[in-house]
């Protein structure tokens, strides 16, 4: 049995960027039905937040875990799930595309903490902003399967 230790932090839009999850109490019911639904499926969410369009979650991939693979069953179960429950007005979708940043250990509290002040955070920067600082800051090039 391998032992495996490794952290993606996990970032990705409404499609295109539509305010759906606009009040705390939707998110607050999306952010807990993926990390719930992702223990179903042994994905260990360590920690889910992120604002009305976009979502945060800090995951540790298993043995046989790939990130689009992980990807996949999040976003694809979430939305399904947000559009059974009529969680918000139109037809529920996620943007296809999304960040996967590697999480070394010493920085998994700061990851944690970031992810958990989305609320606090995005009343000072936009989505954009925050994008822009991800690109810039992680030198991010799209990556195409």
């Amino acid at each position: 049995m391998p032992y495996i230790k490794v952290y993606i932090h996990f970032v990705w839009t409404t499609k295109n960027r539509v305010p759906y999850l606009n009040t705390k109490e939707i998110r607050a019911k999306v952010w807990r039905h993926i990390w719930e639904n992702a223990q179903k499926k042994g994905i260990f969410v360590d920690f889910v937040n992120g604002y009305s369009e976009h979502c945060h979650c800090l995951v540790s991939l298993g043995a046989k875990q790939t990130i689009s693979k992980v990807m996949q069953l999040i976003k694809g179960e979430s939305a399904f799930w947000i559009n059974k429950e009529q969680l918000v007005d139109g037809y529920f979708e996620w943007q296809d595309e999304y960040y996967a940043i590697g999480v070394s250990e010493s920085r998994i509290e700061t990851v944690r903490n970031y992810i958990k002040r989305q609320e606090a955070h995005h009343g000072k920067k936009t989505w954009e902003m925050e994008r822009d600082e991800l690109i810039l800051k992680h030198g991010f090039e799209k990556y195409s399967d």
